[in-house]
């Protein structure tokens, strides 16, 4: 008889247990289920707004400078649409990150909050990136377009532009805390081996050989350099004779030398009709 009567008294305190643990998990379901739904409504009107402001503010021009735009021309996006679905879903992972607190501690959350601590500094790195791949595109088509005329300008431009991605990869890379244990040791490394070869090659053994090559390459560049400003001299002269109005041909007096017809200079000799 007293067995069964322990027997009740646990089960009655079994059935309480669980109907104050289901008791108080509903309200949090409930919280839970809100946030979510608030934050996915806030989450949209948000995107839309930034879509909104982006594209006014010119952001598919950056795009375009940057050469994202034609890396993207097969996508369903463009970097507009890209940048807003990433703020999208971080304001999602930052909704979730808070409905998921309302059951207390536990490992979603603390999972969750990383990634969302790590956003900002992923954000800033794609802007780094996108910032570099522009500035290098820019130097790119300076280079390119002062150089044209030589045989070199389009290995130079390359040239220019590596270099300046590479940095803004590193500072991109630097920036997430991604491969940081690489990517600094690879850019001294780089530097340093640049650094060796100038002291040591040029300033060492090859010293007659370097400056053979670098009196033929300097050679090749004046000459080409020459090539240029003649062309250039040339290009202006003939714009600025088809700019010229046309004068009125008259008819020179008796014993009175002919004014010299349009473009011809009488004091330059070889413009002197021979």
């Amino acid at each position: 008889m007293a067995q069964q009567l322990a027997l009740s008294v646990d089960f009655g305190s079994g059935f309480t247990d669980a109907w104050s643990k289901i008791a108080k998990f509903i309200p949090q379901f409930i919280a839970f289920l809100a946030i979510l739904v608030i934050g996915w409504i806030v989450a949209k009107a948000i995107a839309k707004v930034l879509d909104r402001v982006l594209r006014k503010v010119g952001s598919e021009r950056v795009a375009e400078r940057a050469g994202m735009a034609r890396h993207l021309s097969g996508s369903n996006y463009d970097m507009t649409g890209i940048i807003c679905k990433i703020v999208y879903y971080a304001i999602l992972l930052m909704v979730l990150q808070l409905a998921f607190g309302v059951f207390g501690p536990n490992p979603i959350s603390v999972m969750i909050h990383s990634i969302v601590a790590w956003l900002p500094r992923g954000i800033v790195a794609v802007a780094i990136v996108v910032v570099a791949m522009a500035i290098a595109n820019g130097v790119r088509d300076i280079v390119r377009n002062a150089l044209a005329g030589a045989s070199y300008g389009r290995t130079v431009a390359t040239i220019a532009w590596a270099f300046i991605v590479a940095l803004g990869v590193i500072a991109a890379l630097g920036q997430a805390g991604i491969a940081t244990a690489i990517t600094g040791p690879v850019l001294i490394a780089a530097l340093a081996t640049i650094a060796g070869v100038l002291v040591v090659g040029v300033g060492g053994g090859l010293i007659l050989p370097m400056r053979q090559r670098w009196e033929r390459w300097l050679d090749h560049a004046e000459q080409e350099s020459a090539k240029l400003r003649g062309s250039a001299y040339q290009a202006g002269r003939a714009d600025v004779l088809a700019n010229q109005p046309a004068r009125p041909t008259t008819q020179a007096a008796p014993g009175t030398t002919p004014p010299p017809p349009p473009g011809i200079d009488p004091g330059r000799p070889g413009d002197r009709p021979s």
